[in-house]
């Protein structure tokens, strides 16, 4: 993850800076999100019959080799270059993601909650720190090599990552005995096997009101993050008047207050819901980015952002936590890729549609106004889960009056 913000930072600064425009670095953002959507159909189902350790050790090993193109990449005449390795890149994450949340829930005891709350807050530990060291080193990197420098980091940061999956010990291997194939689904062939797993999965994850609520969660907070995902470069180079370095600090310092919220949750996280967790964390995640991406049609400074974005991983690592907390809890492990698959599916097509709007948007209307967005979605979808999650959890929990007698 520190080598994907390296990435990032690196790729996002110099598509714009060439170009100067909105369009062409919504482009190259959707260069790394449209083979998710489509690979996303069958890479759950494959998740859930493949040794989920082994996926994602080969996983990191492609992904490393298939940085070496960037090498080639000297300047605006050989920038084609980064969009066939972002497609690359982004049909083999699709791969790993599930995994690794499959795996996870494998090395903690997942039937208590409170273990499992910790691990997913020190899993998000880890992308923060990664977020903090990327971030800041991405904008360095660019500044000083260019893209073939940054992709050697983010190769090299792969290969660790490949090293140190290597060394987990618990089994991946999937309990095959629900999975097995019958003459009949031999004949249909295997592409339509697939496809019945598939639709199966969705079937069993959408049959959960939880997951329901989850998948309209992303469904709208995606939505922004595509938007904010192809606008914040421009918005730090154009609005702010920062360089590369800037954007780097202030797209990284937002990991300490996710380490700060990390900590919040590992510490008190065993006294919230979940749920809990989720609504009041992504409203206010929501107000701060508001605050972020309104606060220059009064003040142009780059120092109030950095700020801001410390601020805001505060709530954004206790809205993450709640989240994968509530999935693992609510999905079984023999279908568990098959649904982060479908929710990773939800988020990247929203995110692409995001995308896409800025894209068009950002030009016509202005950066700032569409930036605002994102707060007023996750503000939106944290009340969702308020109303649908947390009220109604309570509505359908209360003791009934024979319970009061007894008690």
């Amino acid at each position: 993850m520190t080598g994907d913000w390296l990435l990032a930072i690196g790729l996002t600064y110099a598509v714009y800076d060439l170009t100067g425009s909105t369009l062409a670095s919504a482009g190259a953002f959707l260069t790394s999100l449209v083979p998710q959507v489509l690979t996303g159909l069958v890479a759950g189902v494959l998740v859930d019959r493949w040794d989920r350790r082994r996926t994602m050790l080969a996983a990191n090993l492609l992904m490393a080799v298939g940085l070496l193109p960037l090498l080639l990449v000297e300047g605006a005449g050989s920038i084609w270059v980064v969009y066939p390795v972002l497609v690359f890149q982004a049909v083999v994450e699709t791969f790993f993601v599930p995994a690794e949340q499959a795996m996870l829930p494998r090395v903690v005891d997942h039937s208590d909650s409170t273990e499992l709350v910790t691990a997913n807050a020190l899993n998000g530990q880890a992308q923060n720190l990664a977020r903090l060291a990327g971030g800041g080193l991405g904008g360095v990197l660019a500044a000083v090599g260019g893209i073939p420098l940054v992709a050697l980091a983010d190769a090299g940061t792969f290969l660790v990552a490949a090293l140190l999956v290597s060394r987990i010990r618990t089994p991946g291997a999937v309990d095959r005995r629900d999975l097995a194939v019958s003459a009949e689904q031999v004949v249909r062939g295997r592409f339509e096997e697939l496809r019945d797993e598939w639709v199966e999965g969705a079937r069993v994850t959408l049959g959960s009101p939880v997951v329901r609520v989850l998948a309209t969660f992303w469904l709208i907070t995606s939505f922004g993050e595509g938007i904010w995902g192809t606008l914040f470069a421009p918005y730090v180079r154009s609005v702010l008047h920062g360089g590369p370095e800037a954007l780097g600090v202030i797209s990284g310092i937002q990991a300490v207050g996710g380490v700060l919220g990390g900590l919040f949750v590992v510490t008190v996280g065993a006294r919230w819901s979940p749920r809990l967790m989720l609504g009041l964390g992504a409203v206010a995640f929501g107000v701060v980015d508001l605050v972020i991406a309104l606060y220059p049609l009064a003040w142009v400074e780059t120092w109030p952002a950095a700020v801001l974005m410390v601020v805001v991983g505060l709530p954004g690592a206790i809205a993450s936590a709640g989240m994968m907390t509530l999935f693992q809890q609510h999905t079984e492990d023999r279908e568990r890729g098959r649904a982060f698959g479908l929710l990773l599916l939800v988020r990247s097509t929203c995110t692409v549609l995001g995308s896409l709007t800025a894209g068009l948007l950002g030009d016509a209307l202005g950066i700032v106004p569409v930036m605002a967005w994102q707060g007023c979605g996750y503000v939106l979808a944290g009340s969702i889960v308020l109303l649908l999650l947390v009220k109604g959890s309570r509505d359908t929990t209360s003791p009934s009056p024979r319970a009061e007698a007894r008690r």
